[in-house]
């Protein structure tokens, strides 16, 4: 029996060897002692006896045996040799009883070379088995910043704290992420191993049967693009039939991950070219309403951010008094976003405008089971197919403000209160920086976070001698002091002197009109990416406002440079540009690019302060900065 297993293993060995001779690669086995020296690991750790995937068992330790396997592991020595009688030994025995006894073997990121038992290795592939036991030493290579090495790093860890090695990624982060997911990021226990590994296993044929080994990604990265949409608990309680449907719907997700920019920014809306009622764009056939929810994360009264946002649903009433119906739905949080989507959804709402990213990972499921319903989040970089986000260029206005500020500021010290250190944020900071350098090269900007838990604005603006202040850029109903936008606070007196304008309501005016006037489709296909509309001065959503105290020639030269900026001849990230620590960001006689101004993690080199870390925030800001926070770069 063993001398026909070993003669069809034989004719897969030397078609394997032929393929690998007429391709122009290696012909035989891997041998680590060829790969890798000494001088490249850093240490060896001893893994004791595990088992080891068999599709991860790649090669040989020394070039002893390499050149009696092909390079799939199958033999090629002659059928009368001593070899092929052992291995035809080995074979009865795996039919018999199985192979019992473990190979010894050297794991090399997360690839297995054998020291002693590679006949043992090629019967049990041969044989379709899933692993074999085998006791492993671990080389760990010297770290450094090269892409592989750090994610192989972050699978030790992952490893270490779930003794999975059979799932692996490569996308950084992607194995935090998933264990954050699965809300256990300590050493998991033998319950923990096990659910996981049998959704693991469940999951992976599903994926591959629907085609995944076409993408370039790994089962880890599909996994947790899975669960993010659906959740852990729920994923695990799904049937292969369930599995096989949810994959299909989310394929979107793993698509993205093959997507090296896995945002598409629309910079501008689309014109439309016929004057048409709103209706038709959504139902041209019918004289049912347009149905928009409004879900926001607080009530409007409450913060100045959402009474922009309310004043833009109101806009849109006022502007489609026939064709929209809105509604909006206040306090909504991460703990009731499902209910109050299931709510407005069955209700008939066919819109929703998110006003908060801390609603996004619930949202998910909610996209990919009504793909009828436009679900529209507002915030920066957030990488999904199924919702589209949503910004304004506020850093346009912020820049014109720091102009004014600079020209205005006696002792060229200008304070900056900013709320949350999320996407956006840092551009809106360097913006209205640079602005101030036009107008006063000494200008400094003294950054202050009003979410951080010492926060006293008043002790700061004492403790630095501080007059001139860029604050929250309008007043909170509930709260309605006069400082907002840019102001003098002087004596305990507040004097105006600029005011960022969110006009919320042509962003919705024109949003609705760009994505539903026949374009939605067509973006979606041409970009094959997720969507974020960012919008500004040139939309009309952005604009800033001058008081009467700011100086004439101040204001004439603001009015100059807001037209250029209207007309996209002038960028506020334009030119040289360095950071704080020197280091250079923008060449000159450049434009920066859209796509690094949202993803800045430094700040400009006359701003004094720092980006927050996650510990010195109020509670309140966590939830928002852990999805969309930007950290400082080191």
């Amino acid at each position: 029996m063993g001398e026909l297993e070993y003669e069809e293993a034989l004719k897969l060995g030397r078609k394997e060897y032929k393929a690998c001779v007429s391709s122009g690669r290696f012909p035989y086995l891997p041998v680590l002692d060829a790969i890798l020296t000494r001088e490249e690991i850093q240490t060896e750790q001893n893994m004791g006896l595990i088992q080891v995937p068999l599709d991860f068992v790649v090669g040989t330790s020394t070039v002893g045996r390499t050149r009696s396997f092909a390079a799939n592991f199958m033999p090629i020595m002659s059928e009368k040799s001593e070899f092929a009688i052992k291995w035809a030994n080995l074979s009865d025995a795996q039919i018999n009883e199985g192979i019992r006894d473990p190979i010894i073997a050297y794991e090399y990121r997360n690839r297995y070379y054998v020291v002693e038992g590679n006949k043992r290795v090629s019967v049990l592939k041969y044989f379709h088995a899933d692993s074999i036991s085998a006791i492993v030493t671990r080389k760990i290579p010297k770290y450094s910043e090269d892409e592989d090495i750090r994610l192989y790093y972050e699978f030790m860890e992952f490893n270490r704290l779930t003794g999975i090695n059979n799932i692996e990624f490569t996308k950084l982060g992607m194995a935090e992420k998933l264990l954050e997911l699965i809300g256990n990021t300590d050493i998991w226990d033998d319950e923990t191993r096990q659910n996981f590994s049998s959704l693991a296993l469940h999951f992976t044929k599903a994926f591959e049967f629907r085609g995944g080994r076409k993408l370039p990604i790994k089962i880890g990265d599909a996994l947790t693009a899975f669960i993010n949409v659906f959740g852990y608990e729920a994923t695990i309680q799904m049937s292969d039939a369930e599995l096989n449907n949810n994959i299909i719907k989310c394929w979107n997700e793993f698509v993205m991950l093959t997507e090296k920019q896995t945002v598409g920014l629309v910079m501008d809306p689309q014109k439309v070219q016929e004057k048409k009622s709103l209706l038709s764009y959504f139902l041209p056939t019918s004289a049912k309403v347009l149905k928009a929810a409004f879900l926001y994360p607080k009530a409007p009264d409450a913060s100045d951010w959402i009474y922009a946002h309310e004043l833009g649903r109101n806009y849109l009433e006022e502007t489609f008094p026939d064709q929209i119906q809105t509604i909006c739905v206040d306090n909504v949080n991460e703990d009731n976003i499902e209910a109050v989507l299931d709510d407005v959804i069955h209700d008939g709402v066919n819109m929703v405008f998110e006003i908060g990213p801390q609603m996004m990972p619930a949202s998910l499921k909610f996209a990919v089971d009504h793909p009828d319903v436009k679900i529209l989040n507002c915030s920066l970089n957030t990488p999904h197919k199924y919702i589209r986000t949503y910004y304004s260029r506020m850093y346009e206005a912020k820049f014109l403000a720091g102009m004014v500020a600079g020209a205005m500021a006696e002792n060229d010290r200008i304070a900056y209160i900013a709320d949350y250190p999320i996407y956006g944020m840092i551009a809106n900071i360097n913006a209205f920086a640079l602005g101030a350098s036009y107008t006063n090269p000494r200008a400094k900007i003294y950054l202050e976070w009003s979410t951080k838990k010492d926060y006293d604005r008043d002790q700061f603006l004492r403790e630095n001698n501080i007059y001139l202040v860029s604050d929250q850029d309008m007043i909170t109903p509930e709260d309605a002091s006069r400082q907002f936008g840019l102001y003098r606070y002087e004596n305990g007196e507040t004097t105006n002197l600029v005011m960022p304008l969110w006009n919320w309501g042509i962003f919705y005016e024109k949003l609705i009109q760009s994505v539903l006037a026949g374009a939605y489709q067509q973006e979606e296909n041409d970009e094959g990416r997720a969507l974020n509309y960012w919008w500004g001065m040139s939309a009309g959503v952005i604009d800033m406002i001058c008081s009467k105290n700011v100086p004439t020639g101040v204001k004439r030269l603001v009015d100059h440079f807001k037209g250029d900026i209207k007309k996209s001849y002038l960028s506020p990230f334009y030119g040289e540009i360095y950071a704080q620590d020197g280091e250079r960001k923008n060449e000159e006689h450049e434009t920066m690019k859209p796509e690094a101004i949202m993803e800045m993690d430094y700040l400009v080199d006359n701003v004094i302060g720092s980006i927050p870390l996650m510990e010195t925030l109020v509670d309140a800001a966590k939830s928002v900065v852990q999805l969309k926070g930007v950290e400082e770069t080191k």
